[in-house]
């Protein structure tokens, strides 16, 4: 999103970085977003399903950057149906705002847990966990191990 200014918050989301070992704080792919009117209720605070939206961008925009894109798994016949979620809502953010959408993957198995941190510049707004699991699009059946080309994309945001 280039269209947002240059700030401490949006100087450190230039591009996803692998975990590297030693270092926790790595994994996490920056999603940038300003907070529009349409994100807002009447006072301008962001509405909460607001964050969930966003949420989902990050995690489809984290997974384009290693070379899966949404498309393909759909072609493939997979889908990535919510399991499991679970918010915590720390403060709101308000329209106007410049946002960061954190997000990094941990697998589990076949489940993907997809965790978040939504802040502005100087507050943390969400923490959220996601739980994906993989299903047969046509069977509509969970799926008993990752396709090949999902689970070189985890390897490349997981560093396993």
């Amino acid at each position: 999103m280039s269209d947002l200014p240059s700030n401490t918050l949006t100087n450190v989301i230039t591009k996803f970085e692998p975990p590297t070992e030693g270092n926790e704080s790595d994994g996490w792919f920056n999603y940038p977003v300003r907070v529009y009117p349409h994100h807002t209720d009447y006072a301008g605070v962001v509405w909460h399903g607001t964050y969930l939206t966003w949420m989902e961008e990050a995690r489809v925009e984290c997974l384009r950057t290693v070379g899966m894109s949404f498309e393909e798994l759909v072609s493939a016949g997979v889908d990535l149906p919510v399991a499991e979620m679970n918010l915590r809502y720390h403060r709101s953010a308000r329209m106007g705002d410049d946002v960061l959408v954190m997000t990094r993957l941990v697998p589990d198995k076949v489940r993907l847990n997809w965790e978040y941190q939504i802040r502005t510049e100087t507050d943390l707004c969400v923490t959220a966990v996601v739980t994906l699991v993989p299903v047969d699009f046509e069977k509509r059946k969970l799926l008993r191990s990752l396709p090949s080309s999902l689970e070189g994309a985890i390897a490349k945001l997981t560093g396993i």
